[in-house]
């Protein structure tokens, strides 16, 4: 395929050089889980969906979920190939995404497999910085954090709110030994320091989705289930299906509100304007 330019890199149409989609393939509203594999569990919870792309790490899909157009595409693994999605997403139109993961817990009283919405994020990642000074704060859109507090509720699942610490690795960047046991005093000291800090969780790519989301106008969110209990050393690949359920649901949430807010002339979602069109049979 020819591109439009290096500066550029499209396809006709539009075509994205990554993620291979265009404008009009995918729904304003993505769901973002970082294995391709999870695309297709996703998809069964779909009254009907179909594949839009496989190129690289990126999976997307775009269907129909309780009435609600929905889509996913795979941001493989880490803050890197994340951006890359978000850049390129955005590019064709969307503009809603919530990242469906999966995440190691370090607080008290939070067991493999709960769901932790994370409201903000530690930039413990390189790419973010690539785009804003450090101390510019990564943190989600109240609206689809709200929406997925609302899904986790209405389904019965057990969830935590938290801040997360992205990290670009998944061993000495988490606190975990590296091969033959390497380590630095840094690592080493990471865990206790920031659960004083009141860190909940370990993932890689929170901070990066909240960043450009916050500098592009975008709304983003995260939910992701816990595998591995880092305080009592357990780990279980437990909950992937009721994190993509939570997702799916709070879409179809927050395309109740955005129509809402649409009839109201209303750029915010608050509380209130739901409970008035209850009250006034709207």
């Amino acid at each position: 395929m020819d591109f439009r330019s290096a500066e550029k890199p499209e396809g006709e149409g539009g075509v994205q050089y990554h993620i291979a989609c265009k404008p009009g393939d995918l729904s304003r509203y993505v769901l973002l889980p970082g294995d391709p594999g999870r695309i297709a569990k996703i998809m069964a919870l779909w009254d009907n969906g179909k594949e839009i792309a496989f190129h690289r790490e990126y999976r997307s899909a775009t269907g129909i979920y309780r009435g609600t157009e929905i889509s996913a595409c795979s941001t493989g693994i880490g803050s890197p190939s994340t951006a890359i999605a978000i850049e390129e997403l955005a590019n064709i139109g969307c503009d809603t995404f919530i990242r469906v993961g999966s995440c190691g817990a370090i607080k008290e009283g939070i067991e493999c497999g709960d769901m932790i919405i994370d409201v903000a994020a530690v930039r413990l990642e390189g790419t973010s910085k690539q785009y804003v000074r450090t101390e510019y704060p990564s943190f989600s859109s109240y609206e689809v954090t709200l929406a997925l507090i609302e899904a986790c509720e209405s389904l019965g699942l057990r969830y935590h709110l938290g801040i997360t610490a992205s990290t670009d690795s998944f061993y000495p960047g988490q606190g975990r030994k590296g091969y033959k046991d390497y380590s630095t005093s840094e690592s080493e000291k990471l865990v206790e320091d920031l659960r004083r800090a009141g860190v909940t969780n370990f993932e890689m790519e929170a901070s990066a989705l909240f960043v450009l989301s916050s500098i592009y106008g975008l709304r983003a969110g995260c939910i992701c289930t816990v595998f591995a209990d880092r305080l009592g050393n357990t780990f279980k690949t437990e909950g992937e299906e009721d994190a993509a359920k939570a997702a799916c649901e709070a879409v179809k949430i927050l395309k109740e509100w955005d129509s809402l807010k649409e009839r109201k002339g209303k750029k915010h979602f608050f509380p209130s304007l739901n409970r008035e069109t209850k009250i006034r049979g709207e």
